[in-house]
C-alpha cells in the first residue's frame, strides 16, 4: 500500500480525487516518465561526465539561480519563457531525486506521494477526512488552519512549537523578516492593521532612524579601542530600521523582496539610459559635473516613467 491509498484508508473518500488523481498519476505518463528516465541516463555511467559528478551539495547553487530565473520571468510576464524556466526549476527537482534514488533514500515517487499526501492533510476544507469535513469561508481562515496543522505535524515529530518554526535561515534577509514577522502576527503579536496601527508602524520607523542617528554620533566621537563596537552599533541600528521597512511592507500587503528588486531594476533601466545618452553626447558620466547628471536622471525619469500620474521627476531627484 502506497502513501495515498494509506491515506485513502484512514477515510478520505477517494470519489473527491479526480484532479488529485490525475496530478498524482502524471510520474506513469509518458512524458513524465520519459523526463525521469533522460535524468536517469544522464546519470549512468555512460551518461554525461558533469552530471555524473553532481551531488546535493553541488547543485545548490543552480537551484537558486534557476528560482531567481523563475521570478524574473514571472516580472516579465512573458508566458512562454515562464514555461521554459518553471521545467529548469523541475530538472533541480529531478536531479535532487535521482542522486537519492541512486543511494536508495528516496525516489521521485516518493516526493510526489507525500507532496499529494501533505496538500490532502493541509486542506481538511476540500477533502473528508474521517467522515468529516472541515469548513471555512476566508484565505485567512485557511491559513490559520495551515499553521494550527504544521504545528499539529511538528508535535507529532517532536520538533519544537515556536511559531517561528519552519522559517528557513538561508531566505534572502528581507523574505525572511517578512515571514517571521507575518508567523508572530499570526499569533497576535502585531499592531493592529488599521489606521492607528500604520502610524504605529511609521511612528517605529521613525524611532529606529533616530537610534541610528544616535549611533552614527557616538560612532563620529568613539575613541580608536572603541571603533569597531560602534560599527557593530551602527550595523545592528540600521538593521533595525530595515526590520521596521518591512514591517511597513506587511502592513501595505506589499513583499519587500519584490519592492526592492524592481526598484533597483527600475535604477538600473535608467541608469542605462543616462549612460546612452551622455554616449550618444560624446560624454562619459565619470567626466560629468554632478548637476549634468542630475538632469540627464530626470530625463531618462521621463523617458521610462510608470506608472504616467507619477509626478515629473525634477533635476537632483535621483531616486529609483
Amino acid at each position: 500500500m502506497n502513501k495515498i491509498e494509506e491515506t485513502v484508508s484512514l477515510g478520505i473518500e477517494w470519489r473527491q480525487f479526480g484532479a488529485v488523481q490525475r496530478s498524482i498519476g502524471i510520474f506513469m505518463s509518458v512524458r513524465f516518465d520519459k523526463v525521469v528516465e533522460v535524468m536517469a541516463t544522464l546519470r549512468a555511467e555512460q551518461g554525461c561526465p558533469w552530471d555524473r559528478k553532481q551531488t546535493h551539495e553541488s547543485l545548490k547553487p543552480y537551484l537558486l539561480e534557476e528560482t531567481y530565473e523563475v521570478l524574473e520571468t514571472i516580472d516579465q510576464r512573458d508566458p512562454r519563457k515562464l514555461q521554459e524556466e518553471l521545467g529548469d526549476v523541475l530538472l533541480q527537482v529531478l536531479f535532487h531525486s535521482q542522486i537519492a534514488a541512486e543511494s536508495k533514500t528516496f525516489s521521485i515517487e516518493d516526493v510526489l506521494e507525500t507532496l499529494a499526501t501533505k496538500l490532502i492533510r493541509r486542506h481538511p476544507h476540500v477533502f473528508t477526512l474521517n467522515g468529516e469535513q472541515e469548513r471555512v469561508s476566508s484565505s485567512e481562515q485557511v491559513l490559520t488552519q495551515w499553521e494550527e496543522i504544521k504545528r499539529a505535524e511538528r508535535a507529532a515529530d517532536g520538533k519544537p512549537q515556536s511559531a517561528l518554526e519552519g522559517v528557513p535561515k538561508i531566505l534572502p534577509a528581507l523574505l525572511r523578516a517578512y515571514q517571521i514577522q507575518a508567523r508572530a502576527a499570526r499569533v497576535g503579536f502585531d499592531w493592529p492593521h488599521n489606521d492607528e496601527g500604520l502610524d504605529q508602524v511609521f511612528g517605529k520607523i521613525q524611532e529606529e532612524i533616530g537610534e541610528l542617528r544616535v549611533a552614527l554620533a557616538q560612532a563620529t566621537a568613539a575613541s580608536q579601542t572603541e571603533h569597531q563596537s560602534a560599527r557593530e552599533n551602527i550595523e545592528a541600528e540600521f538593521g533595525d530600521v530595515l526590520f521596521s521597512l518591512v514591517n511597513l511592507a506587511r502592513f501595505l500587503r506589499t513583499n519587500p523582496e519584490d519592492a526592492l528588486r524592481r526598484a533597483t531594476n527600475r535604477f538600473s533601466d535608467r541608469f542605462h539610459l543616462v549612460e546612452a545618452q551622455a554616449a550618444k553626447a560624446g560624454r562619459k558620466i565619470s567626466d560629468m559635473t554632478l548637476a549634468e547628471m542630475d538632469e540627464l536622471w530626470a530625463e531618462a525619469k521621463r523617458r521610462l516613467q510608470s506608472p504616467p500620474a507619477t509626478p515629473t521627476p525634477q533635476a537632483g531627484d535621483r531616486t529609483p
